[in-house]
């Protein structure tokens, strides 16, 4: 994958666009998560209850931090010792985190990702980006650039080409202050 092709992917997010990407399991839709227009926009193509939130993405803890309460450092380091990969963590909000974010919830569901591609957008953005399936609500997600045309066509701005990780199942979902699973991975 070429810079200058993740690097139009970047200049589609800067911009407000959605761009598809593959991520562990399956191709991803992304949006900038500090930009409103563009989470409604996510929602709406989806057609995704907006209760139900929605998670991040990063390549790194510090891309997240912003969006998460402080918790206790012990229980912090947990979470982060799974990372980077398949477990993503309900992690407390801060008060300032969108509702379109957190759906109904006082958490927000954060992972650092081990899908390279997806890890390399990340960084080349310089925050954390919006990462919820390329599917309509309650339909199978797309596996391949081909799939994501199908499902949204012009919907989407931009794909990012790529293999996705090959993990047959979506990330594990745990509680960062029980360590109790949510959905198994």
């Amino acid at each position: 994958m070429s810079g200058d092709t993740i690097r139009q992917a970047v200049k589609v997010l800067r911009t407000g666009g959605i761009v598809a990407y593959p991520t562990e399991a399956v191709y991803g839709l992304g949006c900038d998560p500090g930009n409103e227009v563009s989470l409604q926009r996510l929602l709406a193509i989806k057609q995704r209850d907006a209760g139900k939130g929605l998670i991040l993405i990063a390549a790194d803890f510090g891309q997240l931090a912003r969006w998460l309460a402080e918790i206790d450092p012990a229980v912090r380091d947990r979470a982060l010792a799974s990372w980077p990969g398949p477990v993503t963590w309900l992690w407390p909000a801060r008060n300032s985190v969108s509702s379109l974010l957190r759906g109904d919830h006082s958490t927000l569901a954060v992972r650092i990702t081990r899908h390279p591609l997806a890890a390399q957008l990340c960084a080349m953005f310089g925050g954390a980006l919006v990462s919820t399936s390329a599917n309509r609500s309650n339909q199978p997600a797309a596996r391949s650039p081909d799939e994501v045309r199908r499902i949204f066509g012009d919907e989407i701005d931009f794909i990012l080409e790529g293999e996705t990780g090959g993990r047959d199942a979506p990330s594990e979902l745990r509680d960062v202050i029980t360590g109790q699973t949510v959905r198994a991975g």
